[in-house]
């Protein structure tokens, strides 16, 4: 199949790109997300030459179409690119997302706020997540959920790397993560743009299904275990729980994560047609 001239140029240039700005994805599942969505990032793809499944055959055709050069490599050539991971048999280097910070994460939402049909902004905010697979796991939620980004702290927090775009199966492509130096601060800064700040808490009074979540939203949850640090605390708007009606007292922050945002979601697609002016945050029928 002949190649696509943008790509073959894109392909002749990938080698004069410097390794620090080449992110590796990995995976079937994860290659096949940037290629369905953003096959323009694409610097280099490999696909393992004995993988002849019907999964990898799907992945070769979609990127032969696209007008992409395969590059075959077996396990070992695969491996010293992302290192010993289940990639299986497929790594592509592509240009990263841009790096947030709070300047960025601020200026995106300022624009937001000048389109009227982008509807309600919703984020979602962890503090002291330090395990990749929990922020993976939250990364593909949060995808999921249309989440406009995702905040973490600088430190106290897991970086997204390889094994973080594994587990969120492409996700960490699309959706931009907010590295912030000062946690507390960017809250407030939230918050003065109209954004409230919701955080979990086990012990908190009010439930989560008994509160309006139809509003301009950042959902802030901590790390199992050790939860919300006390400033984080103190710039919560509110506190919800979520309720446990078995034996278990805590969920993981990606479970926690995946139940609140579908929940804010299903609530602010249920008032999307009413007004924007809302009450107190209580819900009465909650």
């Amino acid at each position: 199949m002949a190649v696509d001239p943008a790509a073959r140029d894109a392909a002749d240039a990938a080698a004069g790109v410097a390794d620090s700005q080449r992110h590796y994805v990995y995976g079937l599942h994860a290659v096949g997300a940037v290629l369905e969505r953003a096959p323009e990032r694409i610097l280099e793809l490999w696909i393992a030459a004995p993988r002849e499944d019907a999964r990898a055959r799907g992945l070769r055709e979609r990127a032969q179409r696209l007008g992409l050069t395969i590059i075959a490599a077996d396990g070992e050539a695969l491996a010293k690119r992302v290192g010993a991971v289940a990639h299986q048999g497929a790594v592509a280097a592509v240009r990263p997302l841009k790096p947030w910070d709070e300047d960025d994460l601020l200026a995106a939402l300022d624009e937001r706020s000048r389109e009227p049909a982008a509807g309600e902004p919703l984020l979602l905010v962890l503090d002291g997540v330090t395990d990749p697979h929990n922020l993976g796991a939250c990364l593909r939620t949060a995808d999921a959920a249309g989440v406009r980004a995702l905040v973490i702290p600088r430190d106290r927090s897991a970086a997204v790397d390889g094994i973080v775009s594994k587990v969120a199966a492409g996700a960490a492509e699309f959706v931009p993560v907010a590295t912030v130096t000062n946690l507390a601060r960017t809250l407030t800064a939230l918050k003065e743009r109209g954004i409230w700040i919701v955080g979990t808490d086990g012990g908190a009074e009010h439930s989560l299904y008994g509160v309006d979540l139809a509003r301009p939203l950042a959902l802030v949850l901590g790390a199992e275990g050790a939860g919300l640090r006390r400033l984080t605390r103190e710039r919560c708007d509110f506190l919800v729980r979520i309720p446990m009606a078995g034996q278990v007292e805590s969920l993981n922050v990606s479970v926690a994560a995946g139940v609140s945002l579908f929940e804010a979601r299903r609530q602010q697609t249920a008032a999307s047609g009413r007004s924007a002016g809302r009450g107190l945050p209580l819900n009465p029928s909650g």
